[in-house]
């Protein structure tokens, strides 16, 4: 091959054009792999290098089965009906009403439909819009580490900056807002929490939330809380951050039906709280998108008025869990079952005997992926951490009890170091 085939092709003249958002000109040139597309190389190595045995995965984290049949039959009725043909915008008024219905019955939270409930297209479209309602250059997210990263890049998008706030085991996985400096407080606008916590699996409590909201008050910060998990709730009965007095005043929540209603990729839940903060939002995700399809907002409706399907779903991830941590503790792992979430959230092993040593939880991941085939998801955030979702797929409790028995016998085998 001659030295004019090797050559690098020329950039395009639009490199030097990318916003530096997103890398500016070294867009596409920066060699850092996400942690999730690194999962799925290795896991493609593992299936090549070991075809015959099981991959045992407790990765990503999505539900493992279709959402109920009373909600996909109301969808295809739906589907059918021309009053569905069209744009939704800021959505239907029966979604909105069936989430006050769903508010009052599970927090016994009134809200009012019209003006303090808006639909969006997943939780992760709300929490991407949030910061374009509050964030200027130079302004803070404060956001809790580890945790889901989305609302901290719109906020860097906006010219804002993140602060940190790490959770550990010694705070019960709570924020430490005791080092906060005054320069930090004078431009924080918004506090993002996650409760039940993805991964720690810790669970808020009233008193948690009433100290969040004097803070708010104090330092005049608004506060959005990702429910997410809300109703993987383990530990006590499910609690909503607009349950307790004050919440209302300085913030909102934002609740999505993936996760508790088995409704991964149909892409629905709501923003809920504050009637001003509503409606930033609903004025930014009017020039954002054009609302949920109808059918879908309408067929979530059934889910929403039928408490029955996250009380399943609940039971059944519990169940898994109370089975991963007998497993794992037998091989070593110092864990709980946690306080909510479908995430087991536990210390990584410093090595394997007459193995290798890991440095961070990103290279034991690594390990167990390519030569044992269990898939493990790193938290290097706030300390070595694995993360085992029970989102696996079993078709039955027979099935569950074999693959933690062959999880069991596989990390058995390598004698970790913890």
């Amino acid at each position: 091959m001659n030295a004019a085939n090797t050559q690098t092709a020329p950039d395009p003249y639009f490199q030097q054009l990318f916003a530096d958002r997103i890398g500016g000109s070294q867009y596409g040139k920066v060699n850092e792999i996400y942690k999730f597309e690194k999962i799925k190389r290795a896991k493609r190595k593992a299936l090549a290098d070991y075809p015959s045995r099981q991959l045992l995965d407790f990765g990503i984290g999505e539900n493992d089965s279709m959402a109920d049949a009373s909600v996909r039959e109301a969808l295809s009725v739906q589907a059918n009906r021309p009053e569905n043909r069209g744009y939704m915008d800021n959505g239907t008024a029966d979604y909105k009403q069936a989430v006050a219905r769903f508010m009052k019955r599970e927090f016994n939270v009134d809200l009012n439909p019209d003006k303090e409930i808006n639909h969006c297209i997943g939780s992760k479209t709300a929490l991407s819009m949030l910061p374009a309602c509050f964030i200027n250059p130079g302004d803070i997210t404060m956001m809790t580490v580890p945790g889901y990263p989305v609302a901290g890049t719109h906020t860097r998008y906006y010219g804002g900056s993140v602060h940190r706030l790490p959770l550990l085991a010694q705070n019960h996985f709570f924020p430490d807002f005791s080092a906060i400096t005054p320069d930090i407080w004078e431009r924080t606008k918004m506090l993002v929490l996650n409760y039940p916590n993805s991964p720690t699996g810790q669970v808020a409590t009233k008193e948690f939330y009433t100290s969040i909201i004097e803070l708010a008050k104090k330092h005049q910060f608004i506060v959005v809380q990702d429910a997410a998990h809300i109703l993987l709730t383990f530990k006590g009965k499910p609690l909503s951050f607009l349950e307790v007095p004050g919440a209302r005043d300085v913030g909102v929540e934002v609740h999505s039906m993936s996760k508790g209603f088995d409704m991964i990729g149909w892409r629905i839940g709501w923003v809920c709280g504050n009637e001003k903060i509503v409606q930033a939002f609903s004025d930014v995700k009017d020039n954002c998108d054009s609302g949920q399809f109808g059918a879908i907002q309408r067929a979530a409706i059934s889910g929403l008025d039928n408490p029955e399907i996250p009380t399943r779903i609940r039971a059944k991830y519990k169940r898994r869990l109370e089975k991963l941590v007998a497993a794992l503790r037998s091989c070593g792992f110092t864990c709980d079952v946690p306080g909510g979430s479908y995430f087991l959230y536990t210390q990584a092993p410093k090595g394997v005997s007459n193995g290798p040593t890991f440095n961070n939880a990103e290279e034991a991941s690594q390990y167990f992926i390519t030569e044992h085939s269990i898939v493990i998801v790193p938290w290097d955030d706030a300390g070595s951490h694995l993360r085992f979702s029970v989102t696996y797929e079993a078709a039955d409790e027979a099935a569950e009890d074999a693959l933690m028995a062959e999880t069991q016998r596989r990390l058995s085998a390598l004698k970790l170091i913890f």
